[in-house]
């Protein structure tokens, strides 16, 4: 008995799907990266601080001032987060 061929025409529609899938798959981690780039926009500041602490503490130091500055920064963070912002809220300096 001859094996069964597939037809042409299955085959291309196998490559456009794994093409669909990549490409799925791309805008996803696009997405993910830009997430994570907002969120260190914000929150980088506290994090650096709690980890300068932490590592203060490890070595036997006090790390008050990086407790106190890592607060300083989420309180910051959050009042930006908290500002009703427009398009008006930007200023654009080198536009002038």
């Amino acid at each position: 008995m001859e094996p069964k061929r597939q037809s042409n025409r299955s085959i291309s529609y196998r490559i456009r799907q794994r093409g669909q899938g990549m490409t799925e798959y791309i805008i996803i981690t696009a997405l993910i990266a830009i997430a994570a780039i907002a969120a260190v926009t914000y929150f980088g500041g506290t994090a650096r601080a709690q980890i300068g602490g932490m590592a203060r503490e490890l070595s036997g130091q006090s790390a008050t001032q990086d407790i106190n500055r890592a607060g300083n920064q989420g309180n910051k963070a959050h009042s930006e987060g908290t500002k009703d912002k427009t398009l008006k809220s930007y200023n654009n300096e080198t536009a002038q």
